[in-house]
């Protein structure tokens, strides 16, 4: 693992909805697996990010009634963008998730490092 001196912003993207066939439980069992990667993130230096820890939110306020109906679908995937443009990084974590694609898809557009493994994520330097 090599060594930097600035803190990044990484967003974790992974599967959140897919294969959950919009079940709750299911859904959140998803939300936690991506928040398992926050705390190794977090000690190694960087600021860990979830895209659904800020759409979410926003969802709710917009008045969607339930996940994928059309207020949903208007906020989700925009969000996601408008945080890449935030973010210094992405970590994909394992699973097959079209809106974790599409996140990497705009992390390599815009030039930035995209990880798949923990151990890719370089430390901080104290």
């Amino acid at each position: 693992m090599s060594l930097m001196k600035k803190p990044l912003l990484i967003l974790i993207a992974g599967p959140y909805r897919s294969g959950t066939n919009d079940v709750p439980e299911q859904m959140a069992a998803n939300l936690h697996a991506l928040e398992r990667y926050a705390l190794p993130l977090y000690r190694a230096g960087h600021l860990p990010m979830i895209g659904e820890w800020v759409a979410l939110p926003i969802i709710r306020a917009a008045g969607s009634g339930c996940v994928g109906d059309p207020v949903y679908q208007a906020y989700l995937y925009p969000v996601a963008s408008r945080l890449l443009e935030r973010c210094d990084a992405v970590l994909r974590i394992p699973g097959e998730s079209k809106g974790a694609d599409q996140d990497v898809a705009i992390a390599r557009e815009r030039g930035l490092p995209v990880f798949f493994k923990l151990e890719e994520v370089p430390a901080i330097d104290t």
